[in-house]
């Protein structure tokens, strides 16, 4: 990018302001602020009714005319009917014409409100979803649509966020909130949000959260979906919100009894709602050539009247000098009558654009879309869902598909994890092919009968219980996890991903059995035996480790490391490699070649001594304030050394039926298929390889590979010096894989909104090389990109390829020819898979394909964040999947499985725009070899725009005489059988091409019509000249007779001749239109009409006298052969020659293929001799819930002080506290992350604390007493890694941040691991939360907080503490009782 628009991003981000004000539970106050609408007229800001329809109902008719007026055809028949109206040029009536213009309008009228129907109802059905809104003092349902911005929320389990919500508080421990975003980011592993402290512990009761009067100020509603800066205002107080404490709309809530909210974004400010882009008009590209073709047939009429005016100007006045006795006749001057007479031509040869040919179109649309509702193969009977064509008119463009943008979780993948295989010892055990009918789980009491993988061998490996690495193997998978499990009837798992779910059930029915977890421990049941281990420290997954940890002391008192992670991490810290790593290596390498999802299982014994030393050096860094982070990843990388690798599992992400066939035919009906997903890049890559997208054999080009290769193609065409550019030297297979960040910095568009500044907290840069959580961007690779692409802009500058002048045509130019370059690489790729994506980066990378590429593109997703792509691309195909209806009720198409895209697409897809090709280039051919006769037949009337054909002939022969015809050929023609299009993907190149309909098609059927016509007319005038008696054609009525029966003959002989599908229907078609022929010319003109109307039915027996006479007959017969024979000659030629060609082009195509090229040398990429398939959807973050006790469950008693009655209920026994689930003394602060507070406090200043217990008040605590999650810093938001100004000292915070308190988040917490001995002799009961200091101590470590907050004391100033999220208390919320569905729910604190 270059420098001038990174400069005005940075000072974009540095003046922008939060100016969203939310008041809770006022809508007085949230009603005054209104945006503007149009000129003067304004509407309230915050309602929460979405309209996704185009039309109203005073809308409809001016916005469909205006669109439907967008078509050039349109306009020019509005303007013949304009001109018919006046008498004295109309050579037809006004009403002919008129009638059949309105039936157009209206079939196309109908066809859109249909259309948009169902987008009403769509539109009714979720703003009339019911919601617990806060009315007065208790929760009442209401609907979503009466929901405003500060309404209070209350929401279930299970429920859907009705709009971006504020959390307050919830049920759970700590007010947490488990939301699943499958139908926002497609992602199905759960997501953790948790309330502000300071709502957690105030908001206890139903009373105190209606007499909340908080005021939320935040950014600007935006798109960006996992970012959120502002700030909670209350009682005087300011506190911080982050992405971490905001539920979306569209997420679920799950494994959350209740919770409740505060709206800040409603309807369309909500963040998924500013992802879904607007409805686009979706035209094919046939639709745009006829577009063209009308302008040019109607300028074409033009000339063509103006030079009938022109003979006809001279032939007047020739008529005049010789003839001066009838000039009364003419009226008007040679002028005027020129004048006219022109006007009466573009009437006559209007005819050359003929209004049926659309109305039939529509017809045939209209036809080809039941087809595909009707089809059989593309139903899906377990949901008993078919196929669904919602829009009538994008048939044929299915027929020229290039490129596909596929969604991946729920669209390419079932999202099902199964346990398929596993090795131990270097031995691999799959599942046996013919396993019995018993279930070999019946001996374990806790086995779910869920689990498809069994082996015999491997059951009797774990019976026998020798092998120490079997059991050590299915120990890690249960002891190393987040896993949570709920006792009910039966085990239930709560996993945050499905993969480590997948990964505890195996061995829960192998034996090991996940029982209990408290923050310290965690109990199985090993082959009917209950151990309890010591859990000593647990060690996180993230995306930099790529592997997790457990410490743990077993119950004979030894200590073990068990850790599971990608083989490319865990074999760098293997002790040995011996022949059980290298056989384990091989079945890694089996695993990934079947694409299956891998895990490498390793153990280690560690002395007591070491663990000793080691846990010293953890707490040193635990407890630091610069580089924690590091220190903390170091401490890590210590302690995972020296592993004894135990073995690899296998995880097959099943994906849907079809799948991998479906993606291979479409691959060889040339279409590239892009995936888009906001998953992982080592699940995208693994499923990549499933699909066979992704191959060993492919060079995958990831962000620093394609940096290389767009700096050649820079310096490349920068040494050139204007010369002919030279294109990117790729000529071998690669693909593609980027994320959103690096699309970030490439797509100009997405950094055109606003960022919000953030100056709350502080960042410490040399931490951003660690991955701490998805919310966190990486700061430094983004203006390591940025930095390239600001490199790259001024090398263009500099080489005299680019303007000097630095204004906004320039950089436009540039951002230009950056995407041009990167779309040209992506173009050259067999496959791009696009991971991290936003919904908006989506549509983006569609619209940036569309851009430069010129092809026709199309979309399939099933979930909310596909709507925005389905809409961009000229097709939308939504899958009715389990993530709702949004994406289908966005789409164009609507289809039940991803493999029923094939079908679609080669079959009804290339049958449709066979069809219409077909269909309009005959009814050009016919249209001009029976309309251009009239341009003949002026140079013999005196160019009097005299009509050579009846009229009744004009008005019935494309109504009925050639309409049955043509309307077969674009309904039911079909070239080969539906099988063979699927057995030949490679006729679908056809469409791409656009071979069967494009200019030089229009010409040859322009030329055919043209010859058909001279050879009827002339060859009837070279016969009828010097002719007398009863079989002669010199009359106008039997001349006019035969041109008209010819051109009809040698129209249905071209019918014919290119119908290849012959059924009774096409042989009736032809029969009936020859039928209708002779009836009604058989009625028009006969003697009881000419009776009544003589004007209007002149032409009596004229039929009958010509067709009595042979050798008229013979002429007829003469015209038609002469129009047939030779037509046939050369299509039978041509066919000939054209396919020793074709064979000729295919074999040098297969030969072409063989040649390998050497690679370019600018890339240089480290391959490894086996791919790693390792593939994990877990998120950081539940390792430190877990042992800091946040996310369990705790019994009543534990948090007394919390109640709203703040009375103490009565001790537990003694005896429970085995049984309970949480131990309110050992805490570990293991994996901490995102620290920006810096100081050690040593145990020796440790003082016993008062067994006085107080209710929770932030006034309550003394100046030397600070609660334990004061010393922990707040969750730092993503905006503020991306700021400069995120190191200023504490005197450039933001107002509502005041200094006092930010010099409090500066302390570190302490880890209570340093004083476990302590709490053993001292089993005094203490003040939960509150960890006393020592004047002494707390003087010393007030030292390290930055010299603008020293010179306040803290006893001068009041203490604002703002716990950490990840070490807030179990909430007061626990015990409120759930409001019923049909009530609202109850005041407990009345």
């Amino acid at each position: 990018m270059g420098s001038l628009t990174y400069q005005e991003d940075l000072d974009e981000e540095k003046n922008s302001e939060f100016t969203w004000e939310v008041q809770a539970n006022n809508r007085a106050y949230n009603s005054q602020f209104k945006e503007k609408v149009f000129l003067c007229w304004q509407r309230k800001k915050y309602k929460n009714v979405i309209h996704t329809a185009k039309y109203n109902v005073f809308s409809f008719l001016p916005l469909n005319l205006y669109e439907q007026f967008h078509r050039f055809s349109n306009l020019y028949f509005l303007l013949i009917i304009l001109l018919q109206g006046i008498p004295e040029i109309s050579t037809l009536p006004w009403f002919t014409l008129f009638a059949p213009f309105v039936c157009l309008l209206t079939i196309r009228a109908i066809r859109d409100l249909v259309d948009d129907i169902g987008r009403h109802r769509s539109d009714k059905i979720v703003n009339n979803r019911p919601c617990q809104i806060l009315m007065g003092k208790s929760f009442l349902w209401r609907k979503w649509k009466n929901l405003h911005v500060g309404d209070l929320v209350c929401l279930h389990k299970d429920s859907i966020v009705p709009a971006d919500l504020v959390l307050l508080a919830s049920t759970e421990p700590s007010s947490l909130c488990y939301v699943e975003t499958a139908d926002i980011d497609g992602e199905t592993n759960l997501k953790f949000r948790q309330a502000p402290v300071i709502t957690h512990h105030e908001l206890t009761s139903i009373r105190k959260i209606a007499s909340f009067q908080g005021k939320v100020v935040c950014e600007e509603p935006n798109s960006r979906m996992h970012h959120f800066v502002g700030c909670l205002e209350w009682k005087g107080k300011k506190y911080p919100l982050d992405s971490g404490n905001i539920l979306l709309r569209g997420c679920k809530v799950r494994n959350t009894d209740t919770c409740y909210g505060l709206v800040v974004y409603a309807g369309f400010d909500t963040k998924i709602m500013k992802n879904c882009g607007k409805i686009h008009l979706k035209r094919t590209k046939i639709d745009h050539l006829m577009n063209r073709l009308v302008v040019l047939i109607f300028v074409s009429t033009v000339v063509i009247s103006a030079a009938m005016t022109f003979g006809f100007w001279h032939k007047v006045k020739e008529f005049k000098a010789n003839h001066h006795y009838v000039s009364a006749m003419h009226m008007h001057s040679v002028a005027m009558e020129a004048f006219f007479i022109f006007w009466s031509f573009l009437i006559l040869l209007s005819v050359l654009v003929p209004m049926a040919m659309f109305i039939m179109v529509e017809f045939i649309y209209l036809g080809n879309s039941v087809f595909i509702n009707w089809d059989e193969h593309m139903y899906y009977e377990p949901q008993d869902l078919p196929a669904k064509a919602r829009s009538t008119s994008l048939n044929d463009l299915l027929g020229q598909v290039e490129y596909i943008f596929s969604d991946k979780t729920g669209t390419l993948t079932q999202n099902i994890m199964t346990f398929k295989k596993c090795c131990i010892s270097g031995v691999v055990y799959g599942p046996e092919e013919t396993p019995g009918k018993e279930n070999p789980f019946l001996w374990n009491k806790f086995a779910d009968g869920k689990l498809l993988f069994c082996n015999a061998q491997l059951l009797q490996a774990v019976w026998a219980n020798q092998d120490w690495r079997v059991r050590e193997f299915w120990r890690v998978l249960a002891i190393c996890h987040t896993v949570m499990v709920q006792k009910n009837d039966q085990l239930v798992y709560q996993a945050a991903s499905p993969d480590e779910e997948a990964l505890v059930t195996a061995a829960r029915n192998f034996g090991y059995v996940f029982l209990a977890r408290t923050q310290d421990s965690i109990t199985l049941m090993e082959l009917g035996e209950e151990c309890v281990y010591q859990v000593l420290a647990m060690m996180d997954f993230n995306s930099v480790r790529k592997r997790m940890s457990v410490l743990v002391r077993k119950p004979e008192g030894s200590i073990y490391l068990y850790t599971k992670g990608a083989d490319t991490v865990i074999y760098e810290r293997l002790q040995k490699k011996g022949e059980t790593e290298w056989a384990t290596e091989e079945a890694l390498a089996s695993f990934a070649k079947e694409t299956l999802r891998t895990l490498c299982l390793a153990c280690k014994k560690v002395d007591e001594e070491v663990y000793e030393e080691w846990r010293q050096r953890h707490q040193e860094a635990s407890i630091l304030l610069q580089n924690r982070a590091q220190a903390l990843h170091q401490v890590y990388e210590e302690m995972e050394q020296s592993l004894e690798l135990l073995g690899a599992t296998a995880i097959e992400d099943k994906l849907q039926d079809g799948v991998l066939e479906t993606i291979k035919c479409l691959k060889q009906g040339n279409i590239k298929v892009w995936v888009l997903t906001g998953d992982k890049q080592e699940t995208a890559v693994n499923i990549g390889f499933a699909c066979e997208l992704l191959s060993e054999n492919m060079i995958i080009l990831e962000e620093k590979e394609i940096v290389r290769i767009l700096e050649v193609y820079w310096e490349n065409n920068n040494n050139l010096q204007g010369g002919k550019k030279k294109e990117l030297p790729l000529q071998f297979k690669m693909a593609l894989v980027i994320n959103g960040e690096f699309l970030d910095q490439l797509l100009l568009s997405l950094r055109k909104e606003p960022r919000a500044l953030v100056q709350n907290v502080n960042v410490d840069p040399l931490e951003s090389w660690q991955e701490p959580g998805e919310e966190r961007v990486d700061f430094l690779q983004a203006r390591r990109l940025s930095l390239m692409w600001r490199t790259l802009g001024i090398q263009l500058r500099s080489s005299g390829l680019a303007p000097q002048q630095e204004d906004s045509k320039t950089l436009q130019s540039s951002e230009e020819r950056r995407e041009r370059a990167f779309m040209e690489l992506a173009s050259r790729c067999q496959a791009v898979i696009c991971c991290r994506v936003t919904p908006k980066q989506k549509a983006l990378i569609v619209a940036l394909v569309k851009k430069y590429q010129n092809v026709v593109t199309l979309a399939i997703g099933d979930g909310a964040n596909d709507i925005n792509m389905i809409k961009t691309a000229d097709i939308g195909i939504g899958v009715a999947g389990q993530e709702g209806m949004q994406a289908v009720q966005n789409s164009d198409y609507v289809l039940a499985q991803f493999s029923f895209l094939r079908r679609l697409l080669l079959v009804h897809g290339r049958w449709s725009y066979m069809r219409v090709c077909k269909f309009l280039r005959f009814f050009l051919y016919k249209t001009l070899a029976s309309m251009m006769v009239q341009i003949w037949f002026a140079f013999y009337s005196g160019f009097t725009a005299q009509a050579l054909y009846e009229g009744w002939f004009l008005a019935l022969f494309n109504l009925l005489y050639s309409t049955l015809p043509v309307l077969y050929i674009g309904l039911f023609e079909q070239d080969v059988s539906a099988e063979r299009s699927l057995e030949l993907p490679e006729l679908y190149i056809t469409g791409q091409k656009e071979e069967l309909f494009n200019y030089w098609v229009i010409l040859q059927a322009i030329a055919h019509g043209t010859a058909t016509s001279l050879v009827n007319f002339f060859m009837t005038l070279w016969v009828s000249q010097d002719s007398a008696g009863p079989v002669s054609l010199s009359d106008y009525q039997s001349f006019s007779v035969v041109v008209a029966l010819s051109n009809l003959l040698s129209i249905t002989m071209e019918v014919i001749l290119i119908t290849k599908y012959w059924t009774v229907l096409s042989v009736l078609a032809i029969f009936l239109s020859l039928f209708f022929y002779v009836i009604m010319t058989s009625l028009t003109q006969s003697m009881w009409l000419f009776k009544r109307f003589p004007k209007n039915f002149p032409f009596l027996y004229a039929d009958f006298n010509v067709l009595s006479q042979p050798p008229i007959m013979l002429v007829i017969l003469l015209n038609v052969s002469l129009n047939t024979l030779p037509v046939l000659a050369f299509r039978v030629i041509y066919q000939a020659l054209k396919k020793p060609q074709r064979k000729e082009e295919v074999e040098k195509g297969t030969s072409e293929e063989v040649i390998t090229v050497e690679p370019v040398p600018c890339i240089h990429r480290e391959s490894r001799a086996r791919r790693s398939s390792y593939a994990f959807s877990h998120r950081e973050g539940y390792a430190d819930l877990i042992t800091q006790g946040t996310i369990l469950r705790r019994s009543p008693g534990v948090n007394s002080d919390m109640l709203v009655d703040h009375t103490m209920p009565p001790d537990e026994p003694s005896g429970s506290m085995k049984e309970s689930l949480w131990y309110p003394r050992k805490m570990s602060f293991l994996g901490r992350k995102r620290h920006s507070h810096h100081g050690k406090v040593s145990s020796e200043d440790m003082q016993p604390p008062s067994e006085e217990k107080l209710p929770y008040s932030p006034q309550n605590l003394l100046p030397t007493e600070i609660p334990l999650s004061a010393l922990d810093s707040q969750t730092t938001s993503v905006e503020s890694q991306t700021l400069p100004s995120s190191q200023l000292s504490l005197q450039s915070q933001p107002a509502y941040l005041p200094q006092e308190k930010t010099s409090l988040w500066n302390i570190r917490k302490l880890s209570w691991k340093n004083w476990s001995y302590i709490w053993q002799k001292e089993p005094e009961s203490r003040r939960e939360g509150i960890l006393p200091v020592s004047s002494s101590n707390l003087s010393s470590v007030m030292e390290t907080v930055p010299p603008s907050a020293k010179g306040s004391s803290i006893s001068e100033q009041p203490m604002e503490v703002e716990p950490s999220p990840v070490e807030r208390e179990p909430s007061p919320m626990e015990w409120l009782p759930e409001p019923s569905g049909d009530q609202a729910a109850p005041d407990l604190a009345e």
